[in-house]
């Protein structure tokens, strides 16, 4: 039997804790060689792309393949009044090859994004980070802030976008959620960086947005919008000056915030320090003095999107009856 788990199924589900535990967890695997998956792939269209992402995991507790279809579509929200971001995942048994089920996936592809953030943010920002920046105030700020927040004790956040609107609405949603942090909306970027301990870019940008002078030492960075082959938020000459954290370095190197600098030969792979599962599974290291700064590339991996379908999946079919917006086919 298929299942067709909805959209609203899966959100009362993927809490932001259970997203960055199935998430580190999925790193840990990819670092100790259980996970597999290929680079993702690219359909090009006038207005935007779709990607197709299969992964297979075979880790203690979960034996599970998949595959997400996933579109990017900038101006989607414009023309269409539809999220920039739509995926479908299909969770496949590795044991005969039948299809277990089919998930709306986009609102795991924000969440397990989110969680990235929040896995690399313990791993490598300072222990004792207070005041964060948001550079980009769309959908993936909030579920960014929201996991970075299980992983930080946050006190200031600021939040640069180009536009004024969702800068307040952003500061205005999200103080009312964490009453404790004192949120902010800057319109100078370089104001919005300086002094601040983790700066989380998501933006769609093709030219950079932050500058290497704008970065104090000892910053962590989570380098998020650049998923695909000519974007890039970060200055090259700030991300060289990075000890460098990839999600994976052959999907990083052509369609993550290093494939300009690797693309113009300014970065080579000698030069990224480990891959994010690396360190999670504690083969090599992360932030190793106060005063470095870090960046990690963030694509988005397949792995990260079967695993949490997957334990979504499983959410619903430990419950004696039928889940009720589920439909069978």
């Amino acid at each position: 039997m298929t299942y067709l788990i909805t959209s609203k199924n899966v959100q009362s589900v993927l809490t932001y804790p259970l997203s960055l535990k199935t998430v580190e967890a999925a790193f840990k695997a990819f670092g100790q060689g259980k996970a597999f998956q290929p680079p993702k792939s690219y359909l090009t269209f006038k207005d935007g792309d779709l990607r197709s992402m299969p992964a297979y995991i075979n880790a203690p507790g979960m034996n599970i393949a998949g595959i997400k279809s996933v579109n990017v579509h900038p101006d989607n929200h414009k023309k269409f009044g539809l999220p920039t971001v739509m995926a479908t995942i299909l969770l496949t048994d590795p044991k005969n090859g039948f299809n277990i089920a089919v998930l709306d996936g986009t609102h795991i592809t924000n969440m397990r994004t989110g969680a990235s953030g929040g896995v690399a943010t313990k791993y490598l920002s300072r222990k004792n980070s207070k005041v964060m920046t948001l550079i980009g105030a769309g959908a993936q700020a909030y579920t960014q802030l929201h996991h970075i927040m299980l992983t930080r004790n946050l006190k200031e956040v600021r939040v640069h976008a180009r536009s004024e609107n969702s800068m307040n609405k952003f500061c205005l949603e999200m103080s009312k959620e964490y009453p404790e942090v004192t949120f902010r909306p800057e319109p100078d970027g370089k104001k919005a960086c300086r002094g601040a301990d983790i700066i989380t870019t998501t933006t769609p940008a093709r030219k950079p947005v932050i500058k290497k002078s704008w970065i104090d030492p000892g910053t962590h960075i989570n380098g998020i919008g650049a998923d695909a082959a000519g974007k890039q938020e970060l200055q090259t000459a700030l991300t060289k000056s990075c000890k460098i954290v990839v999600d994976e370095w052959q999907q990083a190197s052509h369609s993550g915030e290093i494939n300009i600098p690797v693309s113009r030969k300014k970065l080579k792979r000698q030069d990224i320090n480990a891959e994010l599962g690396e360190i999670v599974a504690g083969k090599k290291k992360g932030r190793t003095s106060d005063n470095e700064i870090t960046l990690f590339d963030s694509t988005g991996l397949a792995i990260q999107d079967v695993s949490t379908a997957y334990v979504v999946y499983q959410a619903f079919m430990n419950k004696q009856k039928k889940p009720k917006h589920i439909k069978l086919f």
